[in-house]
């Protein structure tokens, strides 16, 4: 710790160290959780992690049916990126994740969903562009741009664009395009994303705009190989596995 004006503050390892014991006291919670499971009915947490996507939607019926047939159990959602949400997975502090492609699946048990997600840019309804059927990267590279933190995603985009980020004007980049949608509005920059959002139908003075030629992704479902999971989790992941057979 460091002694300042306003008393003691932690340094950066303090911090760390402080965040790990935060993640062991919630893991060895959850831990307790399942040993209470084991003597009831099937009750308890599943702890879920989504991203943005239009497999969303089948996920939220998933999860409503299985909240209708075992109304003991209970959700927790956290809406993140597929990095942050992958990273709590394999600390045990997340059961389930929807994700985005690219995803390495070495690690995972996963079900990939059929719709697909189409890659576009969201702009203002007054951007020179904005009456275009679709856009060429090149066409948007010369215009300020939002551009999602993911790592691998960002590389595509900028093999697409055919550019180096020092040769672009990037004013801002996301996780999550809820807040990124005002931003767009209020004339901050074009925002390359999926037309799973939600946000992309915040405002009626929002297009979004399918960038040509066309590059799509998928949402998956991914859990842990090899895992032991509690009752609730299980019966969970037994009900993603019976939508094998609709998908294939």
């Amino acid at each position: 710790m460091l002694r300042g004006k306003n008393g003691l503050t932690l340094t950066d390892d303090g911090i760390f160290f402080r965040q790990r014991a935060e993640e062991i006291i919630e893991l060895a919670d959850r831990l307790e959780q399942v040993f209470v499971e084991k003597n009831t009915d099937v009750s308890g947490v599943i702890s879920i992690g989504a991203t943005e996507s239009i497999g969303s939607k089948l996920f939220a019926k998933l999860v409503k049916q299985f909240s209708d047939k075992y109304p003991l159990v209970r959700f927790d959602l956290y809406n993140e990126m597929a990095d942050y949400i992958k990273d709590r997975m394999d600390k045990g502090l997340i059961d389930v994740g929807l994700l985005l492609e690219p995803i390495d699946t070495s690690k995972y048990d996963f079900l990939r969903l059929s719709q697909k997600e189409t890659w576009g840019v969201l702009m203002r309804d007054d951007h020179p562009l904005s009456e275009q059927e679709s856009i060429r990267p090149d066409e948007i590279a010369q215009y300020p741009l939002i551009l999602p933190l993911r790592e691998k995603v960002r590389a595509e985009i900028l093999n697409w664009l055919k550019c180096e980020e020092k040769d672009l004007h990037i004013p801002l980049s996301y996780t999550l395009l809820s807040n990124v949608a005002l931003l767009v509005e209020e004339g901050l920059g074009s925002a390359f994303c999926l037309d799973g959002a939600l946000a992309i139908h915040s405002s009626p003075k929002l297009r979004f705009i399918p960038i040509y030629p066309e590059h799509t992704t998928r949402s998956v479902l991914v859990w842990k190989k090899n895992y032991v999971f509690s009752p609730a989790t299980s019966l969970f992941i037994q009900e993603i596995n019976m939508l094998r057979a609709k998908i294939v």
